[in-house]
């Protein structure tokens, strides 16, 4: 396998956006995927927050359980352990832990019982997890309407359309997740999936695993210091009528050695109605092609709608908890 995943340095938006668009466009269209450099995050807080995950993870299954999921009902938050997530009904061989928006119980969301709005669950140790993950997802979700703004233009839209129309209070879900090393290929830290939102923005260790679906077969995406891995998920491929397709990928972690991931998915706003970019007018029907043979475009409705359908098939057991 070799790497076809195209590199965009976003360093210069402001005085090259539509060079930049223009890039995205073709990867977009292409791969579905494309690695973010320039983006702004600080390099020194992603290692920070990197060598406090391995902290938490070599903790005892014990004290990890302290934030285990179910402690934060509705809110979807916390710790869930190894092969307790499924992925196209199958379990995968990683563990991790869930946060979003941090909310307090006076939040109007929260006091009306909102799926997916609340507080998060932190643990005691290691000190300052809290912290780094609180600045980590700012700073990424600030990559997340960098992004977005290129993605508006690369559609010929107004650089602020997805942010007027979807983004404005965006729905941030953040996970570290935690995969051991595995000698066989009897199960997939995670099996080929697509993603279910709008952006999904990646941040992995050097110890590569994540393979991407292409027109050619399956290609690698291997670690590229300091940038983020980028795709568009089926919400995309929704709003654009097919025009963008969100592309299938999957992970294997044969390194040897542990693999850390922090994917934040940036989607649009809970309450957001979901209609398709009207400009877009060549619909493109993808259920045949697509790896689970549904259709992205059958749903009408508001995004937390979409998503609280999908989010039970992912810890069944949990699922009472939040629908």
């Amino acid at each position: 396998m070799t790497n076809a995943i195209p590199l965009i340095d976003f360093s210069n938006f402001n005085t090259n956006k539509l060079a930049i668009a223009k890039q995205v466009n073709e990867a977009c269209l292409q791969h579905g995927f494309f690695y973010a450099a320039g983006h702004g995050v600080s390099f020194s807080l992603q290692n920070r927050l990197e060598l406090l995950s391995h902290h938490f993870f070599t903790l005892p299954e014990k004290e990890k359980m302290q934030i285990a999921m179910h402690k934060a009902g509705k809110a979807w938050r916390g710790y869930f352990p190894l092969n307790s997530e499924l992925t196209s009904g199958k379990p995968d061989l990683k563990e991790g832990i869930y946060f979003g928006t941090e909310l307090g119980p006076d939040d109007p969301r929260v006091q009306q019982g909102l799926p997916l709005h609340g507080a998060n669950l932190f643990p005691a140790d290691p000190p300052g997890f809290k912290e780094a993950v609180m600045e980590y997802m700012d700073a990424v979700t600030n990559v997340g309407h960098l992004v977005m703004k290129a993605i508006s233009l690369s559609l010929q839209l107004p650089e602020d359309y997805f942010f007027k129309k979807y983004n404005q209070d965006p729905l941030i879900l953040f996970r570290i997740f935690h995969y051991p090393p595995q000698k066989e290929q009897s199960q997939w830290g995670v099996g080929e999936h697509t993603d279910y939102g709008l952006l999904t923005i990646l941040k992995q260790d050097d110890a590569g695993g994540l393979q991407v679906k292409t027109a050619t077969g399956w290609t690698e995406a291997p670690p590229v210091e300091n940038t983020f891995v980028c795709n568009i998920g089926d919400m995309l491929e929704r709003l654009t009528g097919g025009l963008y397709c969100s592309t299938p990928h999957r992970v294997m972690n044969t390194s040897g050695k542990d693999r850390y991931s922090f994917p934040l998915f940036f989607d649009p706003g809970f309450h957001t109605s979901i209609e398709r970019i009207e400009s877009v007018t060549n619909v493109h029907e993808t259920k045949s092609q697509r790896w689970d043979k549904s259709s992205v475009h059958e749903f009408a409705g508001t995004y937390g709608e979409y998503l609280i359908n999908k989010i039970g098939k992912v810890f069944p057991e949990l699922k009472n908890d939040v629908l």
